[in-house]
């Protein structure tokens, strides 16, 4: 009889043991699982498979730029995009797309012709027509302008840009004119912040915004 209840206890306790590592194997599994999905999550959404996930929007007639010329364009993001041509062959390879946003501190980077480089005025950084920095503190740090993808089909230049995710947000891009204000990534912080009250509105100026004593 005691051997019998012996053998019981022993069958128990084995029960028990059983059971507790099922438990812990399962609790495991649950926690790698979780964090497993997580990190899939993340790294699809830092590195994500479908390189073709980016939205091609029609920028200009290819026949209305001329070689040298240059346009700003805006994406449905609010990135401004320097498009300059820069070659009559009647293929994408003619055009180069470089962001404006300077990659030192942000300022606006502009195409100049007449010196064939980009350029930056908040601190006298010099792009050659690629984007590569050559001089000022991007040429020291050896910065580039990021480049956005261009394609032309059937006489009509577009161009790859990131979607704007925003629910509801229009899905389109605009060409700037010469005297439109920039807001929004690369809007001269340096430039904009050493004028007067008078430069930044003009010669209507509110008399009230300076504080400046006036002669009689």
């Amino acid at each position: 009889m005691a051997h019998t209840d012996n053998r019981e206890d022993q069958e128990a306790q084995d029960r028990r043991k059983f059971l507790g590592k099922a438990s812990k194997a399962a609790m495991v599994a649950g926690i790698v699982g979780g964090y497993g999905g997580f990190a899939a999550i993340s790294l699809r959404y830092l590195y994500p498979t479908n390189t073709d996930d980016r939205l091609w929007l029609f920028v200009i007639e290819t026949n209305r730029m001329r070689v040298g010329e240059s346009i700003r364009y805006r994406g449905p993001s609010g990135e401004t995009i320097n498009i300059t041509r820069q070659a009559r062959t009647g293929d994408a390879d003619d055009f180069i797309a470089l962001s404006s946003v300077c990659p030192h501190l942000g300022c606006q980077v502009r195409w100049e012709a007449q010196n064939n480089r980009f350029y930056c005025p908040c601190h006298n950084g010099v792009f050659d027509p690629s984007g590569v920095a050559t001089s000022g503190p991007p040429g020291d740090a050896g910065q580039s302008l990021s480049r956005y993808d261009l394609k032309v089909e059937n006489g009509l230049l577009s161009i790859a840009v990131p979607p704007n995710r925003l629910a509801g947000a229009e899905q389109k891009g605009e060409i700037l004119a010469a005297g439109d204000d920039i807001s929004g990534p690369g809007h001269d912080p340096c430039l904009s912040c050493q004028q007067t009250p008078d430069t930044r509105m003009g010669s209507g100026g509110d008399p009230r915004l300076d504080n400046r004593p006036r002669r009689s």
